[in-house]
């Protein structure tokens, strides 16, 4: 992926950056990046086990651009590991002008999810004999 442009894939989620979630100077809380991020994170990971899964941790975040009340917010997820009951999601975040089109990347992040079983203990990603697995 060029560093220039967001992925040529569908975004996991897409928001607008809304006035609630910014702080006194215009701009949107990392926390609010953070948690959208995280769903984006999940909703990826969940389709991909077919089952829960709550994130774990999260690590390696860098926020490299500002996103601005009105801001259309894509949020590209994509898996980078699976182990035997977790997954691994890169979280990449690009920002667009409201009323235009200047993007920048906003931020980027690593989840670590793990799928849970109905028990709602760890559980393997796929089952013996899933056709994902």
């Amino acid at each position: 992926m060029a560093e220039d442009r967001p992925p040529e894939t569908q975004p996991a989620i897409r928001a607008t950056a809304m006035a609630a979630d910014a702080n006194p100077y215009g701009n949107i809380f990392v926390g609010w990046l953070m948690g959208q991020m995280a769903l984006a994170a999940g909703s990826v990971a969940a389709r991909h086990s077919g089952k829960r899964t709550p994130v774990v941790a999260a690590d390696g975040f860098s926020f490299t651009a500002p996103v601005s009340i009105g801001d259309e917010v894509s949020f590209y997820a994509e898996i980078v590991a699976t182990g035997r009951t977790s997954i691994t999601v890169v979280v990449d975040v690009w920002r667009r002008d409201r009323h235009g089109e200047g993007i920048a990347r906003a931020a980027k992040g690593t989840y670590i999810l793990v799928s849970m079983g109905e028990d709602h203990r760890p559980s393997p990603v796929f089952a013996e004999g899933n056709p994902r697995g």
